[in-house]
């Protein structure tokens, strides 16, 4: 099963990449909403929380949109975006606990949503429709996420992928060939003891901040593609039970030390922010970052006159994992509160808007290389050079599979990433970090 998962996960990339309708991502253009979110409601303020924060490459292609939404129906958003991390995860779950929640949210449709939807805080899909038959009827319903109730709660938007970026200006001072499908982590290795060697720095990567990618991919090399979602286990001590998810999951906590060990990431990575990090990619100090597809408009965005040097490549493979074997999938969805359905000047409002978010025409603008569940597909045009190297890659990959990290609560994630300092710096065992984890992970 998992395997055809991957498999369909696969198709759906390359659909998203040529389905039909092209678009160029330079102008929102006043966009084809149903006929619902053209009529004007008048005057009602809605409040938006979403991740389109201030460092996120779409964050200007969501503000056109939400001004073309203002301008069609007259009404006016509240934005309260901020920047998708553990930290924001966190402030979102606070306000719905002290009733402060918006009226829309952009937020994960995995587990990080469960408390959302079985705490009965967000509306379904099938709920709405019973009023607003024609709500997210231009989405594949495969792509819906399903929640352990049988029902959807999230209207998708662009879907993500995960890969490595390297900047080719560092990779030719040093020599040091672009990877490609066939990378293997022995030759990884090679290539970022040369590049140190050559006084740059091999990983841009904030262990302090951001270790989710670099940790997902180790999960994926020293399992495969088939076993990425298998979680390890405790035994009624509480210690870990090294089985294959067990031993995978300490052996990609230990791969993470050697290139500690090994000064592969930047000297600051206990302690920098990713933007921090992210920087020295940037400004040509150093080779790789491992990423999703949402850098490929911060990149654009931020390093414009660098943009040149910038590709998007493959994360070396080890083991059974093969290099063109990556990330992906729709991660994230708008989600309409129960408390702006309850309320009767809000709710029209609030469909209004997701609806308008989600309408082919707006959801194209965000598109350049990402997945989307649109049963019409996007097409971008007009694609630059790093966006270009992203579509052919991801025209290459293999098999693609969910992140695992994506299905174990926020609060064990949280003990997770917060434990990798510790187990690189020696303080705590792959293993008790681990079992830390699973005992966290309570649904």
């Amino acid at each position: 099963m998992k395997r055809i998962m991957a498999a369909v996960l696969a198709l759906l990339i390359l659909c998203g990449l040529t389905g039909c309708g092209e678009i160029s991502t330079d102008e929102l253009p006043e966009p084809e909403t149903p006929e619902a979110t053209r009529e004007t409601s008048g005057g009602v303020t809605l409040n938006v929380v979403t991740s389109y924060g201030g460092d996120d490459g779409n964050r200007r292609v969501f503000e056109r949109a939400v001004a073309s939404y203002e301008r069609i129906t007259g009404n006016r958003v509240n934005d309260g975006s901020s920047a998708s991390n553990e930290e924001w995860k966190a402030k979102v779950m606070t306000d719905f606990d002290t009733g402060s929640e918006p009226d829309v949210l952009f937020f994960f449709t995995n587990a990080d949503a469960d408390p959302l939807i079985n705490g009965g805080k967000v509306v379904s899909i099938e709920e709405i429709r019973d009023k607003y038959p024609d709500y997210a009827t231009n989405m594949k319903p495969a792509m819906l996420a399903e929640a352990a109730d049988g029902l959807h709660y999230a209207v998708p938007a662009t879907g993500y992928w995960e890969n490595m970026f390297v900047n080719k200006a560092v990779l030719d001072a040093c020599d040091v060939a672009v990877p490609r499908s066939d990378y293997t982590w022995d030759q990884f290795l090679l290539d970022c003891q040369t590049i140190r060697d050559k006084g740059y720095t091999p990983i841009a990567c904030s262990l302090f901040e951001i270790p989710h990618y670099w940790f997902e991919f180790a999960v994926m090399n020293n399992g495969s593609l088939d076993s990425q979602l298998d979680l390890p286990c405790v035994d009624y001590e509480g210690k870990l039970v090294m089985d294959a998810a067990g031993e995978k999951w300490v052996a990609a906590l230990n791969d993470i030390k050697e290139l500690y060990d090994r000064g592969f990431f930047p000297r600051n990575t206990l302690t920098a922010t990713d933007a921090e990090t992210v920087a020295l990619f940037g400004e040509g100090q150093a080779a790789f970052l491992i990423d999703g597809s949402w850098k490929v408009g911060y990149l654009s965005e931020n390093y414009s006159r660098n943009l040149n040097n910038f590709l998007v490549s493959y994360v070396p493979g080890k083991g059974q994992r093969r290099a063109s074997e990556a990330i992906g999938g729709i991660s994230m969805g708008y989600f309409i509160t129960r408390k702006a359905w309850d309320d009767p000047a809000k709710q029209e409002a609030a469909v209004k808007f997701v609806a308008h978010m989600t309408a082919d025409e707006v959801l194209s603008t965000f598109v350049t290389t990402e997945v989307t569940a649109l049963v019409n597909g996007a097409r971008p045009m007009n694609l630059s050079p790093l966006q270009q190297s992203a579509a052919e890659v991801n025209a290459t990959i293999s098999g693609v599979t969910q992140a695992v990290q994506d299905t174990i609560t926020g609060e064990a994630k949280g003990e997770l990433f917060a434990s990798i300092q510790k187990v690189v710096t020696g303080q705590m065992t792959p293993e008790t970090a681990i079992a830390n984890t699973v005992k966290r992970n309570k649904k």
